[in-house]
């Protein structure tokens, strides 16, 4: 494992009820800007309700309202 990855945690890897902070996004064009769109920026606070069996999907609440996130589109989001 890379030392940056060992630094940073994604989104995929919060824990259920744990609140994290988004401190950046990766990925580009259309798939950033799926996600800017779903609320998720710089700052935002995500609280982790529900994960599925396998993973897939990841539940949030992003800005008072409930979202379901791909495992892949999880990972993209790097938190603090």
């Amino acid at each position: 494992m890379k030392k940056e990855e060992m630094e940073s945690m994604t989104l995929r890897d919060a824990e259920i009820g744990q609140t994290v902070t988004v401190v950046k996004l990766h990925g580009e064009g259309a798939v950033k800007r799926r996600i800017m769109d779903m609320g998720i920026t710089k700052n935002t606070e995500v609280y982790v309700r529900k994960v599925a069996p396998l993973g897939d999907p990841i539940e949030v609440t992003v800005r008072n309202y409930e979202l379901s996130l791909r495992k892949a589109d999880a990972e993209m989001i790097e938190v603090r």
